[in-house]
């Protein structure tokens, strides 16, 4: 084989200008394949069949071919009746919630009575105040008058949700009353209702006695209004209970919210248990520096005997309210005396011992009750002020004419 000897032409930068392009050449159109032999379908066979027959998708009358009316051969939609199916199904929720709520309730412990069911055990009611002669007191507290008259003697006073007999019609405004513990006076009729209910115990759920020296009934949990204004050792029932607050039973059918602070929370039948001195002693603190009011009960009227009664009560002693009762309770103190002064030993007088004193312009030897006082620490007396307007603590010594006119000394709680 021969090789090519010629040399090869180096090609420069710009060889490439000038040459012609090769010619690419383009596909040929494609053509419609018409088919010359078409396929006849079996449904179009009668078409063919009669020719200049048009009878494929021609428009038949129901009624000749097919004996239908035209409300019949017509194929109409039914209107959605949206409305009527929304109330069916809240009737069926009514009826449900009605099942549910109302009438199982009554039925079914008519079906399970007698049984153990807890469920189903109807609560106890036995009302304490059927009679038609109940009262109930209506304001913060009302004075018990020796007579239908105000300026007549103060025997001691009811506070408000106390019930009270109604003993007689007295005239002049007034009724004649006993009070649960047996005191017989006077107050005026608009103080009391004849409506039972806020001190019927099984119709409450929780029995509230205030010991604070004095607490206020809102119309609302919260920001709400003044109702009342009750005083220490009112009792209250109650029927709800949130956080930090109650919901009571007022007189007259109302209700109101109280503070969970400042009171004793027992079972509507409970009493207070009985505690030590210490707390008696603390809780007739609360009244140092109050107006006298001869035997008054509250922060804004109180007497001694009125001190000792109401926290008496609220520490689990029940106390009656008058000075000479007061004397027969507890246990006498045997009084001491130092074997070279012939003085009273006061450190035998503990906190919260209850001193009965007879006048101090009496002879010895007098046992009428002049006035009392209540031992807070030794040597340290609450009584009434010298000018009796106030009271307030004493102090005295074994020297102190006090010593000389007492008459007994009663304890009546124990010291821790």
């Amino acid at each position: 084989m021969k090789k090519n000897n010629q040399p090869k032409k180096k090609e420069g930068l710009f060889s490439g200008f000038g040459k012609k392009k090769p010619i690419i050449e383009q596909p040929a159109p494609k053509k419609v394949r018409h088919i010359e032999n078409q396929v006849k379908l079996p449904f179009l066979n009668d078409v063919d069949e009669v020719p200049g027959d048009n009878k494929y998708g021609r428009a038949e009358d129901m009624k000749d071919e097919w004996g239908l009316d035209p409300s019949e051969a017509t194929l109409k939609r039914k209107k959605k009746r949206h409305l009527l199916a929304l109330g069916i199904a809240a009737a069926s929720f009514i009826l449900i919630l009605t099942g549910i709520f109302y009438i199982l309730p009554r039925i079914l412990p008519g079906f399970f009575a007698g049984t153990n069911i807890e469920l189903f055990v109807q609560p106890v009611v036995n009302l304490e105040y059927e009679d038609d002669s109940y009262r109930v007191v209506i304001e913060s507290s009302v004075s018990l008058m020796s007579k239908p008259d105000p300026s007549s003697v103060r025997i001691t006073e009811v506070l408000y949700n106390e019930p009270v007999v109604v003993t007689d019609e007295a005239g002049n405004g007034y009724v004649k009353i006993m009070t649960m513990d047996g005191i017989e006076g006077y107050v005026p009729e608009k103080t009391l209702t004849d409506n039972m209910d806020s001190v019927e115990p099984d119709l409450h759920s929780y029995k509230l006695v205030v010991s604070d020296p004095s607490k206020n009934i809102m119309t609302h949990a919260s920001n709400g209004t003044l109702m009342m204004r009750v005083e220490m050792n009112t009792v209250l029932y109650a029927d709800l209970k949130r956080e930090g607050v109650y919901q009571v039973a007022l007189p007259n059918g109302e209700s109101g919210w109280i503070g969970s602070s400042g009171v004793i929370e027992l079972g509507t039948r409970d009493e207070i248990q009985e505690v030590s001195s210490r707390y008696f002693v603390s809780s007739i603190m609360t009244f140092i520096n109050a107006k006298y009011k001869e035997n008054g009960l509250t922060m804004y009227g109180v007497s001694v005997n009125g001190a000792v009664y109401v926290c008496s009560e609220i520490n689990g002693i029940d106390m009656p309210r008058t000075m000479e009762e007061q004397a027969q309770m507890g246990e006498e103190v045997t009084l001491n005396y130092d074997a070279v002064t012939g003085e009273v030993i006061i450190e035998d007088i503990l906190p919260g011992d209850i001193l009965f004193l007879r006048s101090p312009s009496s002879e010895p030897g007098d046992t009428t009750i002049y006035e009392m006082a209540v031992c807070t620490d030794t040597g340290t007396l609450f009584m009434i002020s010298s000018a009796r307007t106030t009271v307030r603590l004493k102090t005295f010594t074994a020297g102190d004419d006090i010593c000389d006119r007492i008459i007994t000394i009663r304890r009546i709680f124990t010291s821790e």
